[in-house]
């Protein structure tokens, strides 16, 4: 197997996921997420302790005495944390790649995927108030 194969990069530049349709697509999209999560999982502390958080806070969702919306606010709220945790730990190991010195605009880009990261944690109780009190 070619290094190209191996990386899921073609010769000209574009990945080999490009060529693939119908259920291979959705296939190998599938395992890429799961690597995905394996890969935040292992390495980033933040998203341990948001995964930790979650599932907490879902099942406590689902026996709350709130509606069915609630519950379902109550739980986008916390998954939607996991999301820009992961997103922000995407960019991070971007800006890693690209250069491990320190950089204006690498800082910045770290700077605003934490503050993402931060508004999205504040979300969660904010939701979770306001579904169970008004």
């Amino acid at each position: 197997m070619s290094d190209h194969q191996t990386s899921g990069i073609r010769p000209d530049g574009a990945s080999t996921q490009k060529g693939k349709t119908g259920l291979a697509r959705v296939m190998n999209a599938f395992f890429y997420s799961l690597a995905g999560l394996r890969a935040a999982f292992r390495d980033e502390a933040a998203f341990r302790q948001e995964v930790l958080l979650a599932a907490l806070l879902i099942p406590l969702a689902c026996v709350m005495p709130v509606s069915g919306v609630g519950k379902a606010l109550m739980i986008a709220s916390v998954l939607l944390a996991l999301i820009v945790e992961l997103l922000n730990s995407a960019v991070e190991a971007l800006s890693d790649r690209i250069s491990p010195d320190t950089h204006e605009l690498i800082k910045k880009a770290k700077d605003i995927g934490s503050a993402a990261v931060f508004v999205a944690l504040i979300n969660v109780p904010v939701t979770w108030l306001l579904v169970l009190f008004g």
